[in-house]
């Protein structure tokens, strides 16, 4: 790959990141969901939608101490957006649940995604598209692991 397509690639992804950081900060603003920061929107999109993750699993998932995690989790559960729920089988383990409120904020924020992704993989073929994730795999794993240290 030459130098240029290399800074193209690259001011390509600083941009896209820190518009898609913009574009849901403001839509958070003008939405009912105005009470919650873009952090706290990525915690509820990583706890998902009825999967009752473990706060280690979601702490893991998200490469943040179980402390940090709970203060979060704390402010999310005060604005109503998730409850917390004994594990019937291991008691030592606290389950995470989105509310009603958590899952519409979850569903708006999965179609803005699912727009996003459609917008990026238009026009591409099935082979093209398969080199797309193949370089996303490849995106993820650098990512992760530089996250680790």
């Amino acid at each position: 790959m030459n130098i240029e397509d290399q800074r193209f690639i690259n001011n390509a992804l600083v941009d896209v990141y820190d518009n898609i950081m913009r574009i849901e900060e403001k839509s958070i603003r003008k939405s009912q969901f105005n009470d919650i920061t873009v952090k706290e929107l990525h915690l509820i999109h990583a706890i998902g939608l009825g999967s009752n993750k473990s706060i280690s699993e979601v702490a893991r998932l998200l490469n943040l101490s179980k402390g940090t995690l709970t203060i979060n989790l704390n402010i999310l559960e005060r604005k109503g957006y998730l409850n917390r729920i004994q594990n019937k089988q291991d008691r030592r383990i606290t389950n995470l649940k989105l509310t009603r409120k958590g899952k519409l904020l979850y569903r708006a924020h999965d179609a803005f995604h699912k727009k996003l992704v459609e917008s990026f993989l238009s026009g591409f073929d099935e082979d093209e598209v398969h080199l797309i994730k193949k370089a996303m795999i490849n995106l993820q794993n650098f990512v992760n692991e530089a996250a680790k240290y």
